[in-house]
Parts: C-alpha cells; sequence; structure tokens
C-alpha cells in the first residue's frame, strides 16, 4: 500500500516561553559561560525534535535550528567572515559569529535585511575578500545529533547556493555564474559527507526561485544542480521553495533532483500544475498549510485542494507539509489561558500545525472518513468564529466604502504645506531627531510586569510611565535635540501595543516569534472587523509636550505595518483589512492634532516588506499601500507635519510610491548599507524632507563623531541640506541608557558642526 509522508520545512527557535533567548542574552551579559549556552540551546533543539517526532511526522528537518540566524550559519559554515573581524580561518569561533551579527568596540555588524516579504531579519553575507572553504559541516553535526540522541534519522536542512549568492553582497564585479561555481563544490563536499553518514532525504532551501531569474542565471543554476546530482546521485534531493509561486517553473521543475517543495498556500501555485502539470520523475511536497499565519486551516478546504493536487501528482508522489518554515508562528496555544474560547478554537500555531498535517495525510491515505471527528471539529470551530460579534461589524465596512477621493488626499501640495510648518516649528538646518522609541530598561520593564499582574495600581503604573517621560525630555534637552519622543515606555512593542487598543484585535500571551537575533516579537491578532474606540497615545505624547517648548513628536505605527506585523484575518481579502486599520488610524491622528500635537509620526517599517516577490503583484500592492497610508494621514491641516519611517528599502525600486505617500519627512533604515542607499539621490529627484540614519542602533556600541560626520557629508553631497534631518537608524527601544546618551550626544555634536560648516558656506 502506498505509504503518503508528512513533512515539516522547519519549527520555532525560541521555545515556549522564548527559552533560547534568555539563554543568549545571559551568554550575551556573561551570566552564562559559552558551554552552558551551548547545553542550554541543545535542550530546546531536541526537544523540538522530539515534539515532532511524537506529533507523527515523518520528515523531520534537522539543522534548521540556530544560534542567530540561518543565513549567517551558512556564511560561517563556509568561513566566510569579513576581514574586519580578523578570522584566522578554521572553524568560525563563537565570539566571531555574534560579532558579525551584533557588531564589538572594534567592528561594526554586518548589514541586517528582511528575508524576502517576512518580518525576519538575516544577515547578509559579505563575499569581498573572502574564498569561501567548508569549514564546519553544520547539518552532518545536527544530522549525526538527531540520529545519536533520539534515534531520528532526520531530513537535513540547507540554505541553497543560489539563495545564498543572492542574498549576498560583494562589492566586485565576479559574475553571478562564476560565483556559482565557486560554490558548488562546497555543497557537494557538504551533501557527500551527509550521503556517508546514512543521511536519505536532504533539503535544500531556494524560496529566491519564487523571484524571476535571467536565462543566464538559470543556466548556472542548472550546471549547479546537475554537478550535485551526479556527485550525489543516492541522495533524495528536495528543492525547496515557499512565500509565493515558483517565478520559472519550467526551468525550476526540470532541475534533475528527486523532489520539489512547493507553496500551495500563498500564490495561485495550483494554476502552473494546470497548466504545466508536474514532472512524472519527481516528488511534491505540497505545503497546503500556512506556514506563515495562525488560523486554523478549513480542513475540508485543503483536503478538496489536495485532490486538485493528486489529479495531477500519483499519491505515490506526494508529500503534505507547510507552505513555509514554522519558523514564522509561535509554538503551541497550549500556553494561552486567557483568550476567549471562540478566538482560541479558530488558532493554530505550530504544534497545531503539525497536527493538521498529520490529519491530512492520514485522510490522503487512509480515507476522509478516518479524521471524521476531526473534520467535525474543525468545522464547528470555525464556524462559530466567523458567525461570532468579532466579524459582524457593518459600520466599519460601511465607513471605508463611502470614502472619497478627497478624503485621502491633504488640502495641499507639499510645496505649500512645508512653508506652513517651518513657520509653525522654527527648526535650524539640519534638524536633529530620534526615531520614537527610548530605552525599555529592566525597571521599566519590571514595573509593566508588576501592573500586569495586579501588583500595582494603573494609577502607579501611570506615575511611573509620566516619571519616565519626564526624565527623557530633560535627558533629550540636555543632549540638545531639536524634535523630542516621549519615548513609547509605556508600549511592550509598537504593533501590539495598538492591538491592544483597537476593537478587532486580540492578543495572545505567547504567541512569540523571532524577529532578528534574540529578539522576538508578538504580533497581534486581527481577528475581526477593525475600529476605532477610544484614544491610543494621546495623553502621553500631550503631557510630554507639556513638559518643553520644543516640538514632541506623536508616535503612531502606520496602517501597513500593522497589517504586515500582525496574524491577519484569512476570511476577507487583506486590502479590506488595511483599509479598515488605516481608518481607525485616521481617527487617533486627528485626536492628536485636537489636542496640539502638530507633528505626528506614522511609522511604516515594514511596507516593503509586504512587497509580492512576483514583480507583476507589485503594484497592486504599492498602490493599496499608498491608499491605505493616505487615508490614516489626509484629514490633517497644512502645518501639521506628518513623518514616517522605514527601515532598509530597495529606494530605486519604489521611490515613487514613497513619494506618492505624501508624507512630509520620512527616515529610513539604511546606516548598516554603509550608506548605498543614498547612491539613489542621484539618480531619483525626492522632493520632500528626509532623515537617512546615520548610526546603526541594532549594534552595542557608540560610533565616533568622524564616523557620523562622513555619514553624513556624505548624504549632502546629493541631498540638499534643507531637506535633510539627522537622526539614528531606528528606535533606541533595545539600546540601554548610558550607550544611547553618548550615542546621541556624539550625533547632535557631529550636526551642530556640520551645520555650522553649512551656514558658513551660504555668507
Amino acid at each position: 500500500m502506498v505509504k503518503v509522508q508528512s513533512s515539516t520545512i522547519g519549527y520555532p527557535r525560541i521555545g515556549g516561553k522564548r527559552e533560547w533567548k534568555r539563554a543568549l542574552e545571559s551568554f550575551w551579559s556573561g551570566s552564562i559561560s559559552e558551554v552552558e549556552l551551548l547545553t542550554k540551546t541543545k535542550e530546546i533543539r531536541l526537544d523540538n525534535l522530539r515534539k515532532q517526532k511524537e506529533i507523527g511526522i515523518d520528515l523531520i528537518p534537522v539543522g534548521d535550528f540556530s544560534l542567530y540566524d540561518h543565513v549567517l550559519d551558512t556564511s560561517i559554515m563556509f568561513g566566510i567572515v569579513p576581514t574586519r573581524f580578523e578570522y584566522a580561518g578554521g572553524k568560525v569561533p563563537l565570539d566571531t559569529y555574534f560579532a558579525i551579527a551584533r557588531g564589538n568596540k572594534d567592528a561594526i555588524a554586518s548589514e541586517m535585511t528582511k528575508w524576502f516579504n517576512t518580518n525576519y531579519h538575516y544577515i547578509v553575507p559579505e563575499l569581498d575578500n573572502v574564498t569561501p572553504k567548508l569549514v564546519e559541516n553544520r547539518p552532518l553535526e545536527f544530522y549525526r545529533e538527531a540520529k545519536k540522541e533520539l534515534g531520528i534519522n532526520g531530513k537535513p536542512v540547507l540554505l541553497g547556493p543560489i539563495t545564498f549568492i543572492k542574498l549576498a553582497k560583494s562589492s566586485g564585479d565576479t559574475p553571478f555564474e562564476e560565483t556559482v561555481e565557486q560554490f558548488t563544490p562546497l555543497y557537494i563536499e557538504v551533501l557527500k559527507e551527509l550521503a556517508e553518514a546514512g543521511a536519505e532525504w536532504v533539503q535544500i532551501d531556494e524560496p529566491v526561485f519564487t523571484s524571476e531569474l535571467s536565462a543566464n542565471e538559470h543556466k548556472a543554476v542548472q550546471k549547479a544542480y546537475t554537478a550535485i546530482h551526479e556527485a550525489v546521485p543516492s541522495l533524495k534531493i528536495i528543492v525547496q521553495t515557499y512565500f509565493e509561486k515558483v517565478a520559472n517553473y519550467a526551468e525550476v521543475s526540470a532541475l534533475p533532483v528527486h523532489a520539489l517543495g512547493l507553496d500551495f498556500v500563498h500564490g495561485n501555485t495550483i494554476e502552473l500544475l494546470q497548466k504545466f502539470g508536474f514532472p512524472k520523475d519527481k516528488v511534491l511536497l505540497a505545503g497546503v498549510v500556512d506556514g506563515r499565519n495562525v488560523w486554523k486551516s478549513d480542513l475540508d478546504v485543503k483536503l478538496s485542494l489536495l485532490d486538485e493536487i493528486q489529479s495531477h501528482v500519483e499519491k505515490d508522489r506526494l508529500i503534505i507539509q507547510p507552505s513555509s518554515s514554522l519558523l514564522h508562528v509561535p509554538v503551541s496555544i497550549e500556553l494561552e489561558s486567557k483568550l476567549d474560547n471562540v478566538i482560541k478554537g479558530g488558532l493554530s500555531f505550530a504544534d497545531e500545525k503539525l497536527l493538521e498535517i498529520v490529519h491530512l495525510t492520514k485522510a490522503v491515505q487512509d480515507g476522509k472518513e478516518t479524521i471524521a471527528t476531526e473534520l467535525e471539529e474543525n468545522k464547528n470551530a470555525l464556524t462559530t468564529l466567523n458567525n461570532s460579534k468579532y466579524r459582524q461589524n457593518v459600520v466599519v465596512k460601511g465607513n471605508i466604502k463611502n470614502l472619497t477621493e478627497s478624503d485621502v488626499n491633504r488640502a495641499a501640495p507639499f510645496a505649500e504645506r512645508i512653508l506652513a510648518q517651518r513657520k509653525r516649528f522654527n527648526l535650524p538646518l539640519l534638524p536633529t531627531t530620534t526615531i520614537g522609541s527610548l530605552p525599555q530598561t529592566a525597571e521599566v520593564r519590571k514595573q509593566r510586569s508588576k501592573w500586569r499582574r495586579g501588583e500595582s495600581t494603573a494609577e502607579q503604573y501611570e506615575q511611573f510611565i509620566k516619571d519616565q517621560i519626564s526624565k527623557w525630555i530633560d535627558i533629550q534637552e540636555e543632549i540638545g535635540l531639536d524634535v523630542l519622543v516621549h519615548g513609547e515606555f509605556e508600549r511592550t512593542d509598537m504593533v501590539e501595543y495598538f492591538g491592544e487598543k483597537i476593537d478587532g484585535f486580540v492578543v495572545s500571551q505567547f504567541g512569540w516569534v523571532q524577529s532578528y537575533g534574540s529578539r522576538c516579537v508578538k504580533p497581534p491578532l486581527i481577528l475581526g472587523d477593525v475600529a476605532f474606540s477610544q484614544p491610543i497615545t494621546v495623553k502621553e505624547s500631550v503631557f510630554a509636550q507639556s513638559l518643553t517648548k520644543k516640538p514632541v513628536k506623536g508616535m503612531l505605527t502606520g496602517p501597513v505595518t500593522i497589517l504586515n506585523w500582525s496574524f491577519v484575518r484569512d476570511d476577507i481579502p487583506r486590502f479590506e483589512v488595511l483599509n479598515q486599520i488605516a481608518y481607525a488610524l485616521r481617527h487617533e491622528v486627528e485626536e492628536l492634532e485636537k489636542n496640539g500635537i502638530h507633528m505626528i509620526q506614522v511609522d511604516e517599517p515594514a511596507l516593503r516588506e509586504g512587497l509580492p516577490l512576483n514583480l507583476s503583484d507589485r503594484k497592486g500592492y504599492l498602490d493599496a499601500a499608498v491608499h491605505a497610508f493616505k487615508i490614516s494621514t489626509a484629514s490633517v491641516e497644512n502645518d501639521t507635519q506628518i513623518h514616517t519611517h522605514m527601515c532598509y528599502s530597495d529606494f530605486n525600486e519604489i521611490i515613487d510610491s514613497i513619494s506618492a505617500l505624501d508624507a512630509d519627512v520620512i527616515s529610513i533604515e539604511v546606516s548598516r548599507s554603509h550608506g548605498e542607499l543614498i547612491s539613489a539621490f542621484e539618480k531619483n529627484t525626492y522632493d520632500k524632507e528626509i532623515g537617512l540614519g546615520v548610526y546603526d542602533i541594532h549594534s552595542p556600541r557608540v560610533p565616533s563623531k568622524d564616523e557620523l560626520r562622513q555619514n553624513i557629508n556624505r548624504a549632502l553631497k546629493t541631498i540638499n541640506p534643507n531637506q535633510f534631518w539627522i537622526n539614528p537608524d531606528c528606535g533606541l527601544k533595545t539600546r540601554n541608557e548610558e550607550e544611547t546618551i553618548a550615542a546621541l550626544k556624539v550625533m547632535v555634536e557631529a550636526a551642530k558642526e556640520i551645520r555650522a560648516e553649512q551656514l558658513a558656506l551660504v555668507k
């Protein structure tokens, strides 16, 4: 009888209660040794594998675990260490590994950017001045560990050579094809050792195949995978794609590998099978359960999809799995004791998704009747949620439908508005500010926890927040910043906080996912219609403004970022949810303005993150993002200045959309890219005001004044000084007070010096 198998692409690293994060941060602080760190993280890793085995997954991934980032893991496996870290060869020391990711007192960290269209960040490999060599076969170590400790003949996972090279950076002119040829023998070496150790299946992740590659690039891909197949013909190699449908399906499906993993959740992959079929010589790993969202799968719908898939692929060549690694969802709903049962019944975190995979596999294997009970329970849970009060707000739907074009445009063009704003604020040339958040110390977190546990009153907690705001208004004035912020001490997270305050959202207790390094976020759940119910940020902003004559920015998270950093209901179109969020934020913007806050920052760090990987879908997304931002911000007066902030973007690619947002001032996270983004302004005209982050806040170091002067002066070669703001590249929440104050002092000193030099030039 044919055995249909189940599989997983990857599993969350962090542990149910973020044990992984605590181990890492204890090591970084010197509280535990390297040996203790490795012992603790091994326990987490083995527990993850044991759980997948007990749930009944057949092909369990090994090597998907990381101490920081899987892309960085691939770099150090091949000895790819930037020369500034003085690596001497051999296995990369752990301190060097973390220095590449976080920087140290002698060297800045490598660039960090978004992993495709997710909120996960990877460390960008730097290929300059390095000769790759296999110095540590990590997948082999993890494969042997799983076999020895748990008796699991696992599926080793590697980041594929094409994706790795595409994600890397190099200032040289080595052709892509030559770089692929350089890495192919190293991958063959890794795979040969795995084959010799007894590995049967190997998963090679190539998510870059969801993006368009050129004909020459595909020739290099074909050549590399042909060489791999010829070198290790016994291995069942899976080329695993995810996040969207494969862009060049004919070429990818023709690669000489045993199996192909496709995402049937994001992008209309089923159309590819309908149009082109599926190769008769390959196994299909069908990603039918959403690996990036937390809502329970409709098992009947998934079984219908699997029926359609089976009309193109015989059952004996079918493996069932999630659409992507479960790295992007929390661990388990078992810890969620405070959620309404209606909501909890509609949720599925990583462990529950594994059960869905097992149920679907059993149904395909033995028939739907074998999971009749599970199907009935599934149907009842989803029906109860869809018919609940959370999803029946007709007023919200009507408000969005009745918006007109004039409702989403500012009353005057930027050239007119900026004159009114300059008159109101009277800021100096090259004004200095921060992005918004200030250090959330252990004491801040402690007081919040005490309040949440009922160990202090709301009044006591509110007074504590006021004290923090007062303290930092004084510090900012002493440093000499021109535009101040209240610090966001009342906020756990820039999206979760709004999720707690806006109708239609709910916040979990343990719904943590990794964002970068040990930084974990707890995305709110958008389970119903979104609506404004009460002011969210007004009280703190007004209090901060009462303490100073300098302008204090009101701080909001924008609609696109709230959408992209939340787990979004999947029963209506995403853009409909987006507009509901935008309309709720519009009320908050108006409340801030009404209460005397005339500089309002609506952050959109995740705008580019949601950009579709397929080029043909991008315009629709960008148009929707611009429309939503303007719903949020367009109703203010001309002399109210709208700011926004974005994390690193390919500015050339989306400059028209950024301009179309019609924000008066934009700040962009750019410091880790060493000023590369500035070159975009040599090719494009940008008429609004802009701040390019002049130092990296993700790295625990204080920049020198010379370093900042260099960054500022480089920007001023292409950006008019009258347009330019000076700020760190991101919020300062994760930094400690001492280094924050020291870094901001250096920044203000550098700004003042260059301001004086610029003013002297025009005299």
